[in-house]
């Protein structure tokens, strides 16, 4: 491939790294590293990841022109002004100096960082983006729309947790994206969600959506009061209130929930002990006041742009029951959330700040596009791929699974390029019959190995969606809680949380051949064009991205079968 323009767009350093390439204006492709070296939220430099991209594309270092990195450090500085304000209030003072020199230290770790950038592409010009930007140029770029409203929100860029700005798509191809106001540490909604997480025995950035699922088994009630003390809301957004939540350090040793917020709610849970009431009613007022939050957002970001469609990016919009809340209020005709909302999915909104900031028009191959990763298409398997496991090739796969599915079977798919972002969207999953009275116990149990409140998504061909639940629009990344009809909770309840919603997604054949036909094919047997359709992993590992962590997962979990590129895998 002969390349004028190549624009690497990275993720690395921090968590979740990625990479995503830019060939003369169109998007070659994206991948995050952990599901190419099974390390979970890894932060090492996304070696495989870039070496894919360049490979796909038949170039080689030498040929990256620009190199955009989803963070701008120099931006870390801006969070010295307030050191000396914070020094004199007497609930912050205490942390106000060690702050100041962790982003300090954050700032001069940027410097070798691109230093270390640099020494891997020698001919390429460093780019940083600011990180905000980042997220918001993929959310618009990612949406189909020609005008929005951009929201992000998540717990830190260089010192912004927020932003309200707009993207627009000009008749003549150019595009212009603005951030018209933005809410900075230490207010960040992103931040008091994960301090909570750790709080109640979960991992921070990674285990938010267990909290999530917890919270609709608990009362808010018993919490109310004191999570709109600690979150309070203004005229332009919100706050934390320091006496709850520490000042934030950028540095290991400081607790991000106070004493005083321990004494009043509940001891730290341990990973390992049970989960009890008090902790579902804390889960519960913290999701409560985070929708409350979201929702005073969005109704800002409507009357700050005048827009009627909103785009939504950073990693608090992967609280897919507060975007289902933002939907119902009508706030806006519809709602977009890119199909990776959080950091990895910033190493494309690097990559298009760049490409965008030289030819003033966003790139293609984005929109409405989540199949972005690796194939394996042309894989042919030996009969025993591995020692206890058989293969063979079903004449017509689509048809053969749908009938396993149907006969009570749980089954991974491995299927096309992987999808970004953390939700199977039917290239990496696991399918089920949603008509198994136990399904759902024995996906959480046997495959899972997870918490036995977390629910299970569903996904439905999007011709039938108006029939199972009541979201106004299409959610083709999973990316919004519905409600359910009076069907789906008749026939199909295990596909129903204890909320009386479903994160749904829908299916065109244009989106997914191969998952539609899967879907026809099981509504042909059993009257239902849904299926459930969770993650191909299990808990503490990353989405397969190869056949090899596949036949992993088959071979360490309670999975009946693998679909792998339309080879049929069990276990001998």
């Amino acid at each position: 491939m002969t390349a004028t323009n190549v624009v690497l767009g990275l993720c690395a350093f921090t968590h979740d790294s990625a990479a995503g390439l830019l060939v003369d204006g169109d998007l070659v492709g994206f991948a995050e590293e952990e599901r190419l070296t099974g390390d979970k939220h890894t932060a090492a430099y996304p070696a495989k990841a870039v070496a894919w991209l360049l490979d796909t594309a038949g170039i080689g270092p030498g040929s990256v022109d620009v190199v955009a990195y989803n963070f701008d450090g120099r931006r870390y500085l801006d969070a010295l002004p307030a050191t000396e304000l914070f020094a004199r209030m007497p609930e912050t003072q205490e942390r106000a100096q060690p702050r100041a020199d962790s982003f300090r230290k954050v700032h001069d770790r940027f410097t070798a960082r691109m230093t270390e950038l640099q020494s891997r592409f020698p001919r390429a010009r460093m780019a940083p983006v600011l990180h905000h930007r980042a997220h918001g140029l993929y959310a618009f770029a990612s949406s189909e729309y020609d005008a929005a409203a951009v929201l992000v929100v998540d717990s830190l860029g260089e010192v912004q947790s927020t932003t309200i700005g707009s993207g627009l798509r000009l008749s003549n191809g150019d595009c212009r994206t603005v951030i018209a106001e933005d809410i900075t540490d230490p207010a960040s909604l992103g931040y008091a969600y994960g301090a909570v997480t750790e709080h109640l025995g979960w991992r921070r950035g990674d285990e938010e959506g267990t909290v999530m699922a917890l919270a609709a088994l608990g009362d808010p009630g018993r919490f109310r009061p004191l999570m709109r003390e600690a979150i309070v809301l203004t005229e332009r957004g919100f706050a934390l209130n320091p006496r709850w939540f520490p000042l934030r350090v950028l540095a290991r040793g400081y607790p991000r929930v106070s004493a005083e917020f321990v004494a009043a709610t509940c001891p730290s849970r341990d990973p390992a002990a049970p989960v009890e009431p008090v902790h579902a009613d804390l889960a519960a007022a913290l999701q409560d006041r985070t929708e409350e939050v979201m929702l005073h957002l969005a109704r800002r970001a409507r009357a700050v742009t005048g827009m009627r469609l909103l785009c939504l990016g950073g990693g608090v919009t992967a609280n897919c029951v507060a975007i289902g809340k933002i939907v119902e209020a009508g706030i806006f005709d519809e709602v977009h959330v890119p199909p990776a909302p959080g950091d990895s999915g910033t190493a494309i909104g690097a990559a298009l700040a760049a490409s965008l900031d030289a030819t003033r028009r966003i790139p293609t191959g984005v929109a409405g596009r989540c199949y972005l990763g690796p194939a394996y298409t042309g894989l042919t398997l030996p009969e025993h791929p591995r020692p206890g496991l058989s293969a063979y090739r079903p004449a017509v796969p689509a048809k053969h699974l749908a009938i396993k599915l149907a006969e009570g079977y749980t089954v991974g798919l491995f299927h096309g390029a992987l999808e970004a972002g953390p939700r199977a969207l039917g290239n990496r999953s696991i399918l089920a019959s949603p008509l198994l009275p136990d399904v759902v116990d024995r996906l959480n149990a046997t495959v899972k190995f997870r918490e036995p409140f977390r629910p299970f998504a569903p996904v439905v061909l999007a011709s039938a969606a108006r029939d199972y639940f009541t979201l106004p629009q299409p959610t083709p990344f999973m990316s919004i809680a519905s409600g359910v009809t009076d069907l789906t909770r008749d026939k199909l309840p295990t596909v129903v949380h204890v909320n009386n919603t479903a994160r749904v997604q829908t299916i065109t054949p244009d989106a997914n051949s191969f998952l539609a036909e899967v879907l026809a094919e099981f509504a042909a047997i059993t009257g239902h064009p849904v299926l459930i359709n969770t993650s191909l992993n299990v808990k503490g590992k990353p989405i397969c991205g190869t056949p090899n962590m596949a036949m992993d997962c088959l071979t360490d979990s309670g999975l009946d079968a693998l679909m792998l590129e339309g080879w049929w895998v069990t276990k001998c």
